[in-house]
């Protein structure tokens, strides 16, 4: 059992941002970071299920947004690197909650860098930049909406609402951090704050084409394979319905009950498999145990 327990775990680490290497999650000792163990961002990107099928989500949402697949389109190898992006994604993400404070610094001002050479003019004649502020807030909310439901639907359903608006309110940090401005901070606010932004909302063909790059991106490994693909359909299912509507996609209650249930029978498997992933790494650094 030892022996599947460690090919599990080194098959679902190569999917994550740990496979770049980079950062330090151990040490330096007792640094809690930027949120610290008691933070309701550990709470919620502690399980690495929840936290895919929510970035798979989280993607296809933020591409409805024609300046955000503007700056994807132009300045992207994301039709050849598709698992590279993602593991770029996870790594940012592992690593401004869970790293030191040092290094989620570190990771934010790299993007920030990268984000100043972004620019462009979008389809529409519109032009782009990826520090825009605006811009910024959406990708931003769109990542941490799906961050969220996901973690309500397969971790954790009996989260209270004062601890998911803690989350909300926790996470702008990073947002503000990369130059998001006027972030939601609420459940309510999130919500408000789609309804107002639906009438941006485009899907085009270059988004079309972005979905099927994601959808049949190759498995790099034995176990990826039928897991990838349940973890897209997951993140479809996660969708929030008009989007799913907007996107053309379409799942019967059959298939979503199937989705569901297949996700939430395999992701104890994960969760027993994975005991040196970022979080644990993290406990580790703060001399905390892991169970």
């Amino acid at each position: 059992m030892e022996y599947l327990r460690q090919r599990i775990e080194r098959q679902v680490l190569s999917l994550t941002g740990l496979a770049l290497g980079g950062v330090d999650f151990e040490n330096p000792k007792g640094d809690p970071g930027l949120f610290g163990p008691d933070s309701a961002c550990w709470k919620v990107h502690s399980d690495f299920t929840s936290m895919l099928i929510g970035g798979v989500s989280a993607l296809m949402l933020q591409m409805l947004h024609p300046l955000a697949l503007s700056g994807v389109w132009d300045h992207s190898n994301f039709r050849q690197d598709m698992l590279g992006r993602l593991r770029r994604t996870g790594q940012f993400i592992s690593g401004t909650t869970f790293a030191s404070r040092a290094d989620a610094e570190r990771l934010i001002a790299r993007v920030r860098r990268i984000h100043d050479h972004i620019t462009g003019v979008a389809p529409d004649g519109r032009p782009y930049a990826a520090n825009d502020p605006a811009l910024l807030t959406w990708v931003h909310v769109a990542e941490v909406y799906s961050f969220l439901q996901s973690h309500l639907r397969y971790r954790n359903p009996a989260m209270p609402g004062h601890e998911q608006d803690r989350y909300y309110n926790e996470i702008a940090l990073v947002g503000e951090r990369l130059g998001a401005r006027d972030i939601p901070r609420t459940r309510q606010q999130v919500a408000d704050y789609f309804q107002a932004m639906r009438p941006q909302l485009l899907c085009d063909e270059r988004c079309r084409e972005v979905m099927r790059v994601l959808l049949n991106a190759p498995a790099p490994n034995t176990l990826s394979k039928p897991m990838g693909a349940l973890m897209l359909r997951a993140g479809i299912d996660l969708l929030p319905g008009w989007a799913a509507v907007q996107l053309g996609f379409h799942q019967g209650n059959r298939r979503r009950y199937w989705i569901r249930t297949a996700v939430l029978h395999s992701a104890p498997v994960l969760r027993w498999a994975v005991r040196n992933g970022s979080i644990h790494r993290a406990r580790r650094r703060l001399g905390l145990p892991n169970s």
